[in-house]
């Protein structure tokens, strides 16, 4: 079974319990071969701090500010000393160099988000059959700049008509309006890092791989990076780029565990290039790619 999330920290400790109960002997069974991340928050303070580092890769602040940034806060982006001016003013210029980016794709415009009912529009069947020219056209547009969460409007007319409901056999009363997401739920965030449960799973006979939009600056990829070489892996082979149709579709690394006499675990890290957060929404055909040949035991 292989389990995948894109954003949650919380598949890394739904692997770990799989995993304990399978060796425990609790039934079911759970046939575990490995687990996919996408884009995924898994240490607050790395991940958060890595957004300077990819700001600076990027080309989103200057050599000068990366380098008086490093000097002054020491790195420290998440929780840095206030009480260092030189640092709170190195911050203040980064922050005006990148508030105003798409953070989750640096390369689309910054729009406002589509509230949980955006623009009412009835599903039309014939989309289905429809040239995508023709939807465009016939889709109301907001005045500005193409932003990517107006392709979420479709979803919405979709999932509220009542034959789509009757299709999914959707017992009438159950759901009033459908919403994207969800956030009337009840809890509260209380793991801060899981690289604990990553590093235990090294210890196990399982596949990983974890992938990164590159041009995603929630989730730098740079971060993803420093927290899986904390696991100490044994590199099978470094930065090299793999292909789709002939084009450079992105960059891998192999690592493994070679505690044993044989290798135990091995884990994928790739970045989709031209990816954001997350990757298959920017770049489907290659993310497809990458996850067929993962599947299939195959180097991306």
């Amino acid at each position: 079974m292989l389990l995948g999330t894109p954003i949650q920290a919380s598949l890394h400790i739904i692997v770990q319990e799989i995993s304990d109960g399978n060796e425990v002997g609790r039934q079911p069974t759970m046939n575990l071969k490995g687990y996919v991340l996408g884009n995924p928050l898994t240490d607050h303070e790395i991940d958060t701090n890595s957004i300077v580092p990819f700001a600076h890769l990027k080309a989103l602040i200057s050599d000068k500010l990366y380098e008086s940034f490093m000097k002054t806060c020491k790195g420290e982006y998440l929780n840095p000393d206030q009480s260092n001016a030189s640092c709170m003013e190195d911050i203040l210029a980064i922050k005006e160099c990148i508030g105003n980016l798409h953070n989750t794709q640096i390369l689309e415009p910054a729009c406002k988000v589509v509230s949980p009912k955006p623009v009412a529009l009835k599903w039309d069947p014939r989309f289905l059959i429809a040239d995508d020219a023709d939807i465009l056209l016939s889709s109301p547009r907001v005045p500005g700049p193409w932003c990517r969460s107006y392709d979420h409007e479709y979803i919405y007319g979709w999932a509220n008509d009542e034959t789509v409901r009757d299709a999914l056999h959707i017992r009438k009363g159950t759901i009033k309006d459908w919403r994207r997401c969800n956030k009337t739920l009840a809890y509260s965030y209380n793991v801060e890092s899981t690289v604990d449960y990553h590093r235990n799973l090294t210890k196990k006979p399982y596949r990983a791989l974890i992938y990164s939009g590159d041009h995603d600056m929630l989730i730098p990829y740079v971060g993803t990076l420093e927290w899986i070489e904390s696991l100490n892996l044994t590199i099978k082979y470094d930065w090299e780029p793999w292909f789709v149709d002939g084009q450079v579709a992105g960059y891998a690394m192999l690592y493994a565990d070679n505690a044993q006499d044989y290798i135990t675990y091995d884990l994928t890290f790739a970045t989709v290039k031209g990816g954001g957060h997350t990757a298959p929404e920017y770049r489907p055909e290659q993310c497809f790619a990458m996850m067929d040949r993962w599947f299939n035991y195959y180097p991306l």
